[in-house]
């Protein structure tokens, strides 16, 4: 009897879900899954069906495994695509974020990137009831297939996962082969900020050392790793072939800004006023777009590289991943 009682129990919580909610969100709740995260800690998550995406590229691929409508809530940097920010609740920036914020959009998830803070705020969310898992951000192309998986299965979405992982895979292929071609790397330094004599670039490990790198060039930078400030005699000792900067609309910083700088004045970048700008999250995100945005910046690099036709698309293969 007690048999029966418990199987009529559970078939009115599942038609209770049905109704209420909808049958996605009884697919995020039927299965538990375990995920080791980028923290090493083994997260279970019962219900992937209220998530909060702080971190850009981890809203990007969710939009692009089709996950989207679970979305409750994001972090300033969920900038594409655009609807994400616009139609969710912003719970700040990532590594600014407060637990009472994200706790408070009730989720039954949370997705963040690594080196979401403070770490006040993460040690809350790893000590509350909601599961979090923290998703490894490495700058290569792996590292974007890393994400892809361990994201793919931690919301319940392992067969869109794996054709998004492919499509980025043929990607990454397309733009080695476009890569190959490049015969003498470009020296490139990348700005973050200038701020009078504050000259703020791009060392080792950083997510623009490794975009530079998957477009085929070396970063001028390498004597420490992050991103720091550095005096003139440096930007003139690195001689950079090319100057790499963020665009952020009206605060984009110009051929005509960096050049007057005496330090960039005395650099082979300045003979050819060679500044190229692109998006921040196109170009910094590590997400799916990052092939197109190396297979761009590698074209914007070497002019004499096919400039149509060659090297992946933003688009190609993606976009079919997220039914």
């Amino acid at each position: 009897m007690f048999t029966c009682l418990r199987t009529m129990a559970s078939a009115l919580r599942g038609a209770a879900c049905i109704f209420a909610v909808g049958l996605g969100a009884c697919a995020a709740a039927a299965a538990p899954v375990t995920v080791t995260d980028a923290a090493g800690r083994s997260v279970t998550i019962a219900d992937a069906s209220r998530i909060v995406s702080i971190g850009g590229a981890i809203t990007e691929i969710l939009y692009a495994l089709g996950r989207s409508e679970r979305i409750v809530a994001v972090d300033t940097t969920s900038i594409y695509p655009p609807q994400a920010l616009a139609t969710h609740p912003n719970v700040g920036y990532q590594r600014q974020v407060s637990a009472e914020g994200v706790l408070g959009m009730r989720p039954s998830l949370v997705l963040a990137i690594e080196g979401t803070g403070p770490k006040e705020t993460v040690a809350v969310l790893e000590s509350a009831a909601v599961p979090l898992v923290l998703v490894p951000d490495h700058f290569t192309g792996q590292g974007v297939v890393e994400k892809i998986r361990l994201i793919a299965q931690a919301t319940g979405a392992r067969k869109q996962g794996e054709c998004l992982a492919a499509a980025v895979t043929s990607q990454l292929d397309q733009l080695a082969r476009l890569r190959d071609q490049v015969a003498a790397p470009a020296r490139v330094l990348f700005v973050l900020s200038m701020a009078g004599d504050r000259l703020l670039v791009a060392g080792n490990g950083t997510a623009a050392d490794g975009i530079i790198r998957l477009a085929g060039g070396v970063n001028a930078i390498t004597g420490y790793d992050g991103y720091k400030a550095v005096n003139d005699e440096a930007i003139i000792a690195a001689k950079p072939d090319a100057i790499l900067v963020m665009s952020r609309g009206r605060q984009v910083l110009t051929a005509d800004t960096v050049f007057a700088h005496p330090a960039f004045k005395m650099t082979p970048a300045a003979a050819q006023r060679r500044l190229i700008a692109f998006d921040g999250l196109y170009l910094l995100g590590f997400g799916p777009r990052t092939p197109a945005a190396a297979g761009d910046l590698a074209r914007a690099l070497y002019p004499t590289l096919p400039q149509a036709g060659a090297g992946p698309s933003a688009t190609s293969g993606v976009s079919e991943c997220g039914t």
